[in-house]
């Protein structure tokens, strides 16, 4: 097994502690092409169930399927504020949860639930961890954009359905992330929703039962 050195793994940890949730990117620098590449080519070395790789990606570049992206956003996030009452939905209100206005470059990533790739081995009992495999594909691209400069957002806040019909996604195909990728602002350790006391992380280690 290769062992990596105490400088590179001080290294990976401070990528982790850098990895944050970007929502303001700087829309006039774009990214390189063969920056991109190397970004999207961690996907591939990402863990999936059976070697399934389920991960499907469109990106979003003209303007009609970024218009209706963002109206997707906008309608989900008006809802969503109705949740709230009191200062948290004062908070709520004031929070930009969507860098799509901003962001260079706006990818869709799905989960090919039908694949035929891997014969269902591991999916059978738990099919998804096809889901996770992307989740695991998303985070290799999230740490590899950081370590480049680049920041990443992921808008939750919309109606997967409403995205896959959008943007005539395969049937079968299930939303998983809209990311939202570019230069960011400014750079931060601390997420956003903790500077503006909606949540705090917790200072400890995660809690582990035994049995």
């Amino acid at each position: 097994m290769k062992k990596f050195s105490d400088e590179f793994c001080d290294q990976l940890h401070d990528l982790m502690s850098w990895r944050r949730d970007v929502r303001h990117f700087q829309p006039d620098k774009p990214v390189p092409d063969e920056l991109l590449t190397t970004v999207l080519e961690a996907v591939r070395l990402a863990p999936s169930v059976g070697l399934s790789e389920p991960w499907r990606l469109i990106s979003v570049k003209s303007a009609a399927a970024r218009a209706r992206s963002l109206a997707n956003f906008e309608a989900a996030n008006a809802e969503a504020l109705q949740g709230y009452s009191g200062e948290r939905a004062k908070i709520y209100a004031g929070l930009k949860l969507s860098g799509m206005r901003d962001a260079p470059v706006q990818l869709a990533v799905f989960c090919d639930d039908g694949t035929g790739k891997g014969a269902g081995l591991g999916a059978g009992t738990m099919p998804e961890a096809r889901r996770y495999s992307v989740v695991s594909a998303v985070m290799n691209l999230w740490l590899m954009a950081r370590a480049h400069g680049l920041g990443v957002g992921w808008v939750s806040i919309i109606d997967p359905g409403q995205m896959a019909a959008d943007l005539a996604a395969p049937k079968g195909w299930a939303l998983v992330a809209y990311l939202c990728i570019g230069y960011p602002v400014e750079e931060s350790q601390t997420p956003t929703l903790e500077k503006v006391n909606w949540e705090k992380r917790d200072p400890l280690l995660a809690e582990v039962e035994e049995r």
